[in-house]
């Protein structure tokens, strides 16, 4: 996938992932772009999140991106702040820029100080090019695969995204990066106001395993050398690349076999639709159930009844793909046929609440024994 007009990126191994695997980032930013950002509601969070927090405030336009993978540089204390400085200093020097047009991102294990010689000893190695594969390759972490999405609008504009994630994966944020770029022109307040709202039901629909990170951020980034589009046809497509990530990430979840789809319709709000498919998407016993193809809708309609939306049990219809199994009551239905249906590599869930208009999706991944296998051996 190649990047859009305005943006170019490399990647290179600076030594920073156990494995070898390239794990630094660079990406050079033609123009001073117009950019939205949201990151983890963590309390704890990481110096690149704070500080990305202070550069989006300051309302300034950036010129580049630098990523590590492998640490996190989170729980690092006054070294860890100048750390993410010193990573942001060195990129700017790379890029003939200022520090402060650089934005940081680190992902990895928390609480080991970042080895910014590396970076510095690497960051010359990178070239720069059109191609978004190696920066999406060396994002990954615990991914078993890169993630990358992009749509085409009519006049030739292009949004564009890589992501990564894979565990410590939950809304709020999770343990994700979504960077998205268009070369279309957008109205900066336009881009700001939106992409909350683009980033809440999309990456905040995604859920692994309940745990929400330290690091985590989505932005978009437009450099707008293609020129003004329709408005809603840009944040259609905005929204269509950020959810093909938001499913690629929850597909690749740690351990994962299936990934699961839940589609809320019906709901009171659209908070309440967002809240239900979470919780449905979340629920260890569904999670569980999925992974040993067992249609128990009983635990779907626990999970949509302690989610904290409105909810009238009696209300409330339930279908597995297109296997009717409850509507305000036990429905008869072919156990064997579902069996089947939840053996695929997705399993779709919708849930009708019959209280308003509204809807949503979230997405998750069935829970296995691979899972716990992974995380109860591997420092992440």
């Amino acid at each position: 996938m190649r990047f859009p007009e305005g943006f170019s990126g490399g990647a290179t191994r600076a030594g920073i992932k156990p494995s070898g695997n390239p794990d630094l980032v660079l990406m050079r930013f033609g123009v001073p772009v117009a950019w939205a950002y949201v990151a983890t509601t963590n309390k704890a969070a990481a110096p690149c999140v704070l500080r990305g927090r202070q550069l989006y405030a300051s309302g300034r336009g950036l010129r580049g991106l630098v990523a590590n993978a492998g640490n996190a540089n989170a729980a690092t204390g006054k070294a860890g702040v100048a750390a993410d400085l010193r990573m942001a200093e060195l990129a700017a020097l790379r890029l003939g820029v200022r520090p402060e047009e650089v934005l940081t991102a680190s992902t990895g294990v928390i609480g080991v100080p970042l080895p910014v010689e590396k970076i510095e000893a690497a960051l010359p190695q990178i070239v720069l090019g059109p191609l978004a594969d190696p920066v999406a390759e060396a994002l990954m972490t615990t991914d078993t695969r890169p993630k990358m999405a992009e749509v085409t609008l009519p006049g030739g504009a292009r949004v564009a995204g890589v992501a990564k994630g894979s565990g410590m994966i939950h809304p709020q944020m999770a343990t994700m990066f979504g960077f998205l770029f268009t070369d279309a022109e957008v109205d900066p307040e336009d881009l700001r106001a939106t992409w909350p709202e683009v980033a809440g039901s999309t990456f905040n629909q995604v859920t692994v395993d309940g745990d929400t990170s330290t690091n985590d951020m989505a932005a978009i980034f437009a450099s707008g050398v293609k020129g003004k589009v329709e408005r809603g046809a840009f944040w259609e497509a905005v929204e269509a690349v950020a959810r093909e990530l938001a499913r690629q990430i929850a597909a690749d979840g740690e351990g994962a076999t299936k990934l699961i789809t839940v589609k809320v319709s019906g709901a009171a709000s659209e908070e309440d639709a967002r809240k239900a498919a979470r919780a449905v998407a979340g629920s260890i016993l569904w999670k569980a159930a999925v992974y040993g193809n067992d249609p128990n809708w009983g635990r779907v309609l626990a999970a949509l009844g302690y989610s904290g939306a409105e909810l009238d049990p009696e209300r409330v219809r339930i279908e597995l793909e297109d296997i009717p199994l409850y509507d305000g009551g036990a429905l008869p239905f072919d156990r064997a046929e579902a069996v089947r249906a939840m053996q695929r590599s997705e399993v779709r869930v919708f849930a009708n609440l019959r209280l308003g208009p509204f809807e949503a999706e979230a997405w998750g991944s069935d829970l296995t024994e691979e899972y716990v296998r992974f995380n109860a051996e591997y420092t992440t």
